[in-house]
């Protein structure tokens, strides 16, 4: 009754389906693994911003790498701005999408360390050359608030540190390579400006951090694995109506091609 699933073409959709169960099944642990993986940053990034800010020396300091723990958390420091070794960070987006610039203004602790403080957005200028009009930020000794960031790398943010950049322009924010351009020792990573605001809203502040859509991943999962499940069930369903209509096709009765007689 089943000798048709010999037949090639059932031998090919048998191998299809046989390939296809155990991909399904693969493709649904990797969307669960990406579930956890982005369930675990949501939890870390709730953490750290619900945190209350430290002094920035307790998290970082010169060569120090930020932790994936350490990210986003508030921290505070007392210094001053050095206006006149600010550079600005190219093709940078704000919140509507805007292309411009991202100010990155030394801040010089009260031990003479620097730490880099990302002070916001900027629109971007007629000419890519020129140095942009930057606001002032406040000036004397002060405390600034904001959130600790790694250092930015190709890797992580898939932009190309170019060279040859017009003069106090840069691509990625590295604590290492602004500490050999200021000639100072540098604290690991930089901040995200939180406080003082800035007067008019410019530099543009740089909002939170958005959470990721773990749950996304997590109903892709299910979708494979209910894929994969009924690959099978739809197997046996083609097989049982093909053998159904060879066995009704079988039963019917042939017509006999000799004419009748006159």
């Amino acid at each position: 009754m089943y000798r048709f699933l010999l037949s090639r073409q059932w031998v090919i959709l048998t191998l299809v389906a046989l390939v296809l169960i155990p991909t399904m099944i693969r493709l649904g642990f990797w969307q669960m693994h990406r579930y956890h993986e982005r369930t675990a940053r949501n939890q870390l990034v709730s953490e750290a911003l619900a945190a209350e800010p430290v002094p920035v020396e307790k998290l970082t300091s010169p060569g120090h790498t930020v932790t994936r723990g350490e990210r986003y958390h508030g921290v505070t420091a007392t210094g001053s701005f050095d206006t006149e070794r600010e550079v600005v960070v190219r093709r940078r987006v704000n919140a509507d999408e805007a292309v411009g610039f991202h100010v990155l203004t030394p801040f010089v602790l009260t031990d003479g360390r620097v730490l880099l403080v990302n002070r916001g957005w900027i629109p971007g200028t007629a000419s890519q050359s020129a140095f942009p009009e930057i606001p002032a930020p406040p000036g004397g000794r002060i405390t600034v608030t904001g959130r600790l960031m790694p250092d930015e790398t190709t890797a992580a943010s898939g932009i190309k540190d170019l060279s040859g950049l017009p003069d106090r322009q840069i691509m990625l924010i590295n604590s290492e390579k602004e500490g050999r351009r200021l000639g100072a020792d540098v604290l690991g990573g930089y901040i995200t400006l939180m406080a003082p605001e800035p007067k008019g809203d410019t530099p543009e502040p740089i909002g939170r951090p958005g959470s990721e859509n773990a749950a996304l991943n997590y109903a892709y999962a299910l979708q494979w694995w209910l894929f994969a499940a009924g690959v099978p069930v739809g197997w046996v369903i083609l097989a049982r109506r093909e053998a159904r209509d060879r066995a009704e096709k079988a039963q019917r009765p042939t017509e006999d091609p000799t004419p009748a007689s006159v």
